[in-house]
């Protein structure tokens, strides 16, 4: 029973199968410049698309988006392919398609890595498919590790590198929830509410300042000179230096 998967709006279990002879005759008629038998090996032919393109599964592109990516490679295929050789289309085909989407997953990431990170990628997507057979999700990374021969890390580190990055603006769906987006969903110890208030109430307290208090704490505690150097750049004695850091220091406490 053909495995039923809806993409692009195709149910591919309908899809008819070609025979081997049935093969031949459709690229003959399309060599000779057929449109309708070129369109109908095209239709007859989505299946070896989506088995390409159901090895990339585990990127976080479109599937759809992919899918088509693939059909390009198929019509690639299709109209480079050689009948003169002794060679199945299929053979001759799945190269072409692998190869478009994997430049389409390349060309479209956010992040630019390595090509041999993304070779090591797609070994590990291959393993997956090889390992799972039709259950290509249930295949833990840790057989992948041990089946290529890579350490656990270097296997996260491959699939990381042809995902999409997330953005902080996703929108995120739960139970009872509306209109959240991941940042909503991230705890920052580093910069709480509480601290940004606090960041702010500091800078509206030194804005109450006089413009030479606020050029001396600016050069101790931001540029981090002592009360000499800051005496020296000033023009003023260290110990009117000291006493009006100390007013200022007071002044903000009291704002606070």
């Amino acid at each position: 029973m053909a495995r039923r998967v809806y993409i692009c709006g195709i149910d591919t279990s309908t899809l008819p199968k070609l025979t081997h002879a049935e093969s031949a005759d459709l690229l003959n008629k399309i060599k000779k410049g057929d449109e309708n038998a070129k369109d109908y090996f095209i239709y007859c032919n989505m299946r070896l698309v989506l088995s390409v393109a159901q090895r990339f599964m585990t990127c976080k592109e479109n599937m759809d988006d992919v899918f088509q990516v693939g059909c390009v490679g198929l019509i690639k295929a299709i109209d480079n392919f050689d009948i003169s050789l002794n060679v199945q289309f299929s053979t001759y085909a799945v190269p072409m398609i692998l190869g478009e989407i994997k430049r389409f997953l390349r060309d479209s990431s956010a992040l630019r890595v390595s090509r041999s990170l993304r070779d090591t990628a797609y070994q590990v997507l291959q393993s997956k498919e090889r390992l799972g057979k039709d259950r290509v999700e249930d295949v833990k990374l840790e057989e992948v590790a041990k089946d290529l021969n890579l350490t656990i890390r270097e296997v996260y580190d491959a699939i990381d590198a042809i995902s999409t990055p997330l953005s902080l603006d996703d929108a995120i769906a739960g139970e009872g929830e509306e209109d959240l987006h991941l940042s909503d969903k991230i705890a920052d110890t580093e910069h709480s509410v509480e601290k940004w208030i606090d960041h702010t109430d500091l800078l509206d307290a030194i804005k109450l300042l006089d413009e030479r208090e606020r050029e001396i704490l600016n050069l101790r505690y931001f540029i981090g000179k002592t009360q000499m150097e800051v005496s020296d750049t000033v023009g003023i004695s260290q110990a009117q230096v000291s006493r009006l850091e100390k007013n200022a220091l007071e002044h903000i406490k009291k704002s606070l």
